[in-house]
């Protein structure tokens, strides 16, 4: 008997995506024929991976027409191969899926990478915000199974909407390093999207205060240009380093050179305050002390396994003050380092994909 087939749909590029990509490697896995869409976009480098991919060039690649063209090319791709699911990740796939899963009665797999309508983007912008309720409302009900990155989220999501949203936190895989800690180089790192609300303009104007340390920032986002134009401003461009999109192995070298990683969201807004960033478990893999917001779950990771430090400044001054103290202090840094070694034995894929395994199961 063939095995079943998963189509898994993204808005991306396919290229940088973590977690879509270690979900379809489970389900690989676990014997499913799963097949990867996403879009082409004019600079996008091939990539190989253990599943199928398929990615679209569309017309337009933002804004309202966007998320038409994706949607209508995803639709149609839907209609015309065979699946026994579809697993959508994000609301801005979700309308394709629902309405493929009333034409061709498959099932549908829903995975919110965040709390997709409460979004910096979308604050002060209550049409487009309303726009995306209503696709949240019309289509959420019609996957057979949902997850999402924490308990607060699927909690908002269970009470709104009436569903059993599970969890399936942002892990990495388990690695190995044998770099010793005291020998790294005096490095600072940030990974993840360069958008609003990530506290990036603190970090960089936090480097007129650090010396003999470079910054490292990797990642693309909306506000790459703004940044790199504060950073020249300042004069630091000696200091800090935009290293781009890097693929899955380059940035995990990077990250296991640093001596400390930031995740800094300021909590504005519901979806940063519930947020729980895969960068800090990415941190922990690779025995980086952490410095993150005060926001509830990321506190709650780094004070748990005693990776870190949780901050309430928003201040790039008193950030400065609290990193040269812990800098300076290599007793606690060594320690912060050896128990994120530990936590990393607990937070790591090969344990999280047993509840997918479990999901998915119970749908099949």
């Amino acid at each position: 008997m063939p095995n079943k087939k998963i189509i898994v749909s993204v808005s991306n590029d396919l290229v940088i995506d973590q977690r879509v990509n270690r979900i379809c490697s489970s389900l690989t896995n676990f014997g499913y024929d799963v097949v990867l869409c996403g879009r082409k976009l004019k600079n996008s480098p091939t990539i190989y991976r253990q599943y199928k991919t398929k990615r679209f060039r569309l017309l337009f690649n933002k804004g309202l027409m966007f998320y038409v063209c994706l949607n209508a090319r995803l639709l149609i791709y839907y209609i015309f191969n065979k699946a026994d699911f579809i697993l959508a990740n994000d609301l801005d796939c979700l309308a394709s899926a629902g309405i493929a899963s009333k034409l061709k009665k498959v099932k549908i797999i829903y995975d919110s990478h965040e709390l997709f309508t409460e979004v910096p983007e979308l604050e002060n912008k209550p049409r487009k915000k309303k726009i995306w309720l209503k696709i949240e409302k019309k289509f959420i009900k019609r996957a057979g199974a949902s997850y999402t990155v924490c308990q607060p989220i699927a909690d908002y999501y269970n009470k709104l909407y009436d569903i059993n949203m599970q969890v399936i936190r942002n892990l990495p895989q388990l690695r190995t390093f044998s770099n010793d800690y005291k020998t790294r180089p005096k490095l600072l790192i940030y990974q993840g999207a360069l958008n609003k609300e990530r506290g990036i303009e603190i970090m960089i104007e936090m480097m007129q205060y650090i010396p003999d340390y470079q910054l490292f920032i990797a990642g693309k986002g909306n506000l790459e240009k703004e940044l790199q134009q504060l950073t020249n401003e300042l004069n630091l461009s000696k200091k800090i380093k935009f290293v781009g999109v890097l693929d899955f192995d380059a940035l995990y070298n990077l990250t296991k050179t640093a001596r400390v990683g930031f995740s800094l969201e300021q909590g504005k807004s519901l979806n940063y305050k519930y947020s729980l960033p895969n960068k800090i478990f990415d941190y922990i893999q690779a025995g980086v002390p952490v410095i993150c917001s005060d926001l509830p779950e990321m506190s709650k990771i780094v004070n748990n396994y005693n990776c870190g430090i949780n901050i309430k400044t928003s201040n790039p001054q008193e950030l400065a003050e609290y990193l040269q103290s812990l800098l300076a202090d290599n007793t606690q840094l060594n320690k912060f380092h050896q128990n994120c070694k530990n936590a990393a034995q607990e937070l790591n894929w090969e344990n999280e994909e047993k509840k997918l395994r479990e999901i998915i199961t119970a749908l099949d």
